[in-house]
């Protein structure tokens, strides 16, 4: 190898090992939960089985409003959302706000109009789940980590390939060597697990991004237009409200930032909840849907589906005195990179390809999980003691600049992650001015 490209090979390993520095901790805790989070139906309705699940039966559900007053008789409030039985074996869900401003998911049986059981909205073991993957937990702008995140490991992955390719060697590019208690077993381990599991990486962490706080939300509004929500030549002539569909309901990323539009005629009844459920069913919304009630007399009923089928996504709002479809969305409405962005979503999501898309993320996930342990042994084997065990700089630093220089590039594209990389150089020269010093003395 020459020197040139050894310095090269210098310069991508250091960088490498900053990324893993940065990316390894949380990438370990996003697989594990994402991993988990791709069964999450599956997982919740097994572990609420008792109030989720009820026995199929030929006799006709009660009506949707009286499942609504079972669950008000219940619990104290006022309903915000029904979900009509996704199948014929799961129960209803009416959401409760409570006069203190708490929710809860109320469960009845459809059938009889019996309550099954109750817990706190969005309170379900993989709804924390979720929370721990988005770092939601940890408030409205640890999104902001997820981005750098995104970004710096989209950069482990590109060097990781880098220093993988195989340069004329055969041993440790697709088979692994020794045996655990050497170093070259976790190296070869480390290297062939990335070639596997890079793509998906890669594919996961671009995926992931349209939930950042600064890149997501930027290309949000670029995708929708004009900050609506609502593709181009799709939105109807109605008064619009300034509240947002994500307030009221679940929603498809691309629709977070849509206003919803205003009921019209305050002087003529509502038409309630079943009339309301009567026409979703007539125009043909897939099951699995959920009813979100008006929140005023301006309010809309609005129906909205994300199935795993992306075809059939759809959200429609109806005026709550006449009936009337006021917007009736479907996936095919949406612009190029919306349909784009939202295939990314669902597939990184387990849903596009059913038990297929599932079963192929979670052996990504946990390829993942080894990745990071192996490089961990790793560099713990390969250290010396008491130090952090940096990779050593090129004897030329403009080698380092020149990598930089590349890498910035993509610190354009994720903002973010640019200003962690110029924080991460400049630690980077002072550790290279500290170990200069340490030579020298």
């Amino acid at each position: 190898m020459s020197n040139k490209t050894n310095d090269i090979y210098r310069a991508v390993w250091r960088w490498h090992f900053y990324a893993g520095l940065i990316a390894i901790p949380f990438l370990i805790s996003l697989a594990v939960t994402g991993g988990l989070y791709l069964f999450k139906d599956e997982i919740d309705r097994w572990l609420y089985a008792d109030m989720m699940r009820v026995q199929a039966q030929e006799n006709v559900m009660v009506s949707p409003q009286v499942q609504r007053d079972a669950a008000l008789a219940s619990v104290d409030g006022e309903a915000f959302r029904y979900v009509p039985p996704p199948n014929a074996e799961l129960a209803s869900e009416v959401d409760v706000r409570r006069p203190d401003g708490t929710q809860v998911a109320v469960f009845v049986d459809p059938y009889s109009g019996e309550v099954t059981g109750d817990m706190p909205y969005r309170g379900s073991v993989m709804w924390i789940v979720r929370q721990l993957h988005s770092l939601n937990f940890f408030g409205a702008n640890a999104s902001m980590i997820i981005e750098i995140v995104g970004g710096w490991t989209i950069l482990l992955v590109l060097t990781g390939l880098y220093l993988w390719w195989p340069r004329g060697r055969r041993g440790g590019v697709m088979s692994v060597r020794g045996k655990p208690g050497k170093r070259v077993f976790w190296r070869d381990l480390h290297a062939v697990t990335g070639v596997f599991v890079g793509g998906f990486i890669l594919f996961l962490a671009i995926t992931g991004m349209p939930w950042s706080t600064v890149w997501g939300s930027k290309v949000n509004e670029l995708a929708n237009g004009h900050n609506f929500g609502y593709p181009d030549g799709v939105r109807v002539n109605v008064p619009m409200s300034d509240a947002r569909l994500a307030e009221n309901a679940e929603t498809a990323w691309s629709l977070e930032q849509a206003q919803l539009p205003t009921s019209a005629d305050s002087t003529s009844p509502s038409i309630g909840l079943d009339r309301a459920v009567a026409t979703f069913d007539d125009l043909g919304l897939a099951p699995g849907y959920a009813v979100s009630l008006p929140s005023g007399p301006d309010g809309v009923y609005t129906g909205s589906i994300y199935p795993d089928d992306l075809s059939r996504q759809r959200v429609v709002h109806l005026d709550q005195y006449s009936g009337e479809p006021l917007l009736d969305m479907r996936y095919a409405d949406y612009g190029p990179l919306g349909r784009g962005l939202e295939w990314g979503i669902n597939v990184h999501m387990g849903q596009q390809y059913g038990l297929a898309n599932q079963l192929i993320l979670a052996l990504a996930c946990a390829g993942i999980v080894l990745l990071c342990v192996s490089s961990g042994v790793m560099w713990w084997k390969r250290r010396p003691a008491g130090r952090l065990g940096v990779p050593p700089a090129p004897s030329d630093p403009r080698r380092l600049r020149g990598v930089l220089a590349l890498l910035a590039i993509g610190g354009v594209i994720f903002p973010l992650v640019g200003a962690s990389m110029i924080v991460m150089a400049m630690v980077d020269a002072l550790v290279r001015r500290q170990g200069t010093k340490q030579a020298l003395a």
